[in-house]
């Protein structure tokens, strides 16, 4: 479905894309057709797709697999879609909020490895991604669309601008691959930046034990939340938490005294700190207030 096309079909059923959901389709259905394969898509894979659109990509999971479930949060192209017979018969479509669907439940329920490959709309991405973390032991892999700023974040090298408390979280937990980058004149409408196809899939040996990916992310988003200055500054109230009956000089010598035995520099800056430290952190703290298990 070419960009007319799709153009032609919107403007008949009076529906307008909205820029607040990140909709942005692809047009070729080849490109779709190369992500499927790219993403792995096969012979009996259940795979759950965000963002169904106006069906490119979905038509294109559902010519590989046994069965697709796509979740559309736009009620007017779901309409669309089941008006117009859009989508093939193996493919269930979900009018729903992607960020509220029971994902653990579906995972559950489909009684194998689940993949996801999507579109993913820009706005919900980040808290997807994140999302999909805490799935991961239920699903194969997970290949989707981003903008390829976030996909920076997920592969950055410690020191780099784009390193961040994303990536730390999923180099503990998952490989990341860049499979395919995109640009704006492949979707509709043109969005403003380039876009990357990913491939993620958890880590055959992750360091992590159960309830430990929280506890590390709770340390580096306080931490890179004040990234340009020293660690310390960023876990100062972590410190007021663990050390409540310290001063605030006491607090910030305990902690630079921790940070030590873990072999952090108090003086770093968070980007400069590799993830196993943080996990390190993480268990040092955990050793003197302990946290609830999962």
């Amino acid at each position: 479905m070419n960009p007319s096309a799709l153009r032609s079909l919107l403007d008949q059923r009076g529906l307008r894309l909205s820029r607040d959901l990140g909709q942005n389709f692809l047009t070729d259905p080849a490109v779709a057709d190369d992500l499927a394969r790219r993403a792995g898509a096969s012979e009996g894979d259940f795979v759950i797709e965000v963002g169904t659109g106006l069906g490119v990509l979905t038509r294109a999971l559902a010519a590989r697999v046994e069965r697709v479930r796509s979740v559309e949060i736009d009620s007017g192209l779901v309409r669309a879609l089941r008006e117009e017979a859009l989508l093939p018969d193996n493919v269930e479509l979900v009018h729903a909020d992607a960020r509220e669907i029971d994902w653990a439940g579906w995972v559950r329920e489909a009684g194998q490895p689940v993949r996801v490959i999507a579109n993913l709309p820009y706005s919900v991405a980040t808290p997807l991604l994140r999302q999909l973390l805490d799935l991961r032991e239920g699903l194969e892999d997970w290949s989707v669309m981003i903008q390829s700023e976030v996909a920076a974040r997920l592969v950055a090298d410690p020191g780099t601008r784009a390193y961040g408390s994303f990536t730390v979280l999923h180099r503990l937990v998952a490989d990341v691959d860049t499979i395919a980058r995109l640009s704006p004149g492949s979707f509709f409408p043109k969005p403003k930046v380039d876009s990357s196809f990913v491939r993620i899939w958890p880590r055959a040996k992750s360091p992590l034990l159960d309830g430990e990916l929280e506890r590390v992310e709770r340390l580096a988003r306080a931490a890179f939340s004040q990234r340009r200055k020293r660690v310390t500054n960023g876990l100062a109230r972590i410190a007021e938490r663990t050390w409540p009956e310290f001063d605030k000089s006491e607090q910030r010598e305990a902690l630079e005294s921790l940070l030590g035995t873990v072999g952090i520099d108090p003086g770093l800056r968070p980007e400069r700190i590799e993830p196993e430290a943080w996990l390190a952190l993480a268990r040092a703290l955990d050793a003197i207030a302990p946290e609830p298990r999962e």
